[in-house]
């Protein structure tokens, strides 16, 4: 086995780790079939083996490309061979790994082409802590509406949460018969909640999707894990509230193009979502320079927050951070969540 193969099969086995700590058994047993049975005597199994350069999440997630271009076939009715030993069905590794070899052969074109696109996913749930992070700095800048900008905002499913609902300990806020209620573990009380009056949203995205598009719609939800269906039907639910297509280009000229209006009597809200790690060091930079220049010009009837929910080297979980100008500028952690929403942990 050459180098390269054997890093390849290592990273297969670490995402099965992974997503079996994430609440997918089904994905912590699919990663490390591959890892072990995959050839690269098949056309398919040749490619995926012999990738070169970081194949893990960090670099290119081969792993999960080759998991979304599979979840694929399944969603849209291509293998039924495939779609019989998926969740919910429960079959032994030899039946599993015969309908997944059996997908690369008769589908090899395709799931070529998908090896082609880096995954790219839209969680729904992060919304979770972007609700209250928002209540909090609507009772430090007091009622008002807001324009939000989304940095790497995917499909701009987030973008739409002013319409999402959210159970918290207090009971149901937001609509009751809306198409997303998030329904998180709260781990210390939250914030007062605010309605949102959101008076302008727009996002960017290098690689921008067009949720309302069914063709992107099935990749967005493709990277989804089969045995987690409450994700799926949640993006399904916000794709149906029309999010517009973010964007396309680099964050950091967005960013200041956003932020050249100042918008009397609304504040303004710029987020990212498990992003901002993924953008170059010099947009990073850049953004940065952006939201300070724009926050020294902020005032109480201009405010400005920055809200970023990102990892924090930690496994279980993220850090959400608040910037708020000019009330409280420097930079403040409120709350801990889970990757996928799971819980909020809020300490505000």
């Amino acid at each position: 086995m050459s180098e390269t193969e054997a890093r390849v099969r290592g990273a297969f086995r670490s995402q099965g780790k992974s997503c079996a700590l994430l609440d997918s058994p089904f994905m912590g047993r699919l990663m490390p079939l591959i890892a072990e049975r995959l050839s690269p005597g098949m056309q398919v199994g040749a490619r995926i083996l012999g990738w070169q350069g970081d194949v893990g999440p960090a670099g290119q997630s081969v792993p999960l490309r080759t998991a979304g271009a599979l979840h694929a076939l399944v969603l849209d009715g291509t293998d039924t061979g495939l779609a019989a030993v998926y969740p919910p069905a429960t079959v032994d590794d030899d039946t599993l790994w015969a309908a997944v070899q059996g997908a690369f052969d008769r589908h090899g074109a395709r799931i070529m082409a998908a090896l082609d696109r880096a995954p790219q996913t839209n969680e729904v749930r992060r919304s979770a802590v972007l609700l209250p992070a928002l209540w909090w700095v609507l009772t430090k800048v007091g009622d008002m509406p807001i324009g939000l900008s989304e940095l790497g905002a995917s499909g701009g499913l987030n973008l739409m949460l002013d319409r999402f609902s959210i159970e918290t300990p207090e009971g149901l806020v937001g609509p009751e018969d809306g198409p997303v209620t998030l329904r998180p573990e709260w781990r210390g009380p939250p914030p007062t909640a605010h309605a949102l009056r959101v008076v302008d949203r727009a996002g960017v995205d290098r690689h921008p999707i067009d949720a309302t598009n069914p063709e992107d719609a099935l990749r967005l939800l493709s990277y989804l894990w089969p045995d987690q269906p409450e994700r799926i039907a949640l993006t399904r639910g916000a794709m149906d509230l029309g999010p517009k297509r973010p964007d396309e280009g680099d964050a950091a000229p967005w960013l200041e193009n956003r932020l050249a209006a100042r918008e009397p009597g609304r504040l303004h809200a710029v987020y990212t979502t498990i992003a901002w790690q993924y953008f170059p060091p010099q947009t990073q930079a850049a953004c940065t320079r952006a939201l300070e220049r724009a926050g020294a010009r902020a005032t109480g009837d201009s405010p400005l927050a920055h809200l970023a929910f990102e990892a924090d080297g930690r496994r279980d979980g993220a850090a959400l951070t608040v910037r708020l100008w000019p009330h409280a500028p420097a930079p403040r952690t409120l709350a801990r969540g889970d990757f996928h929403g799971r819980w909020v942990d809020w300490h505000g």
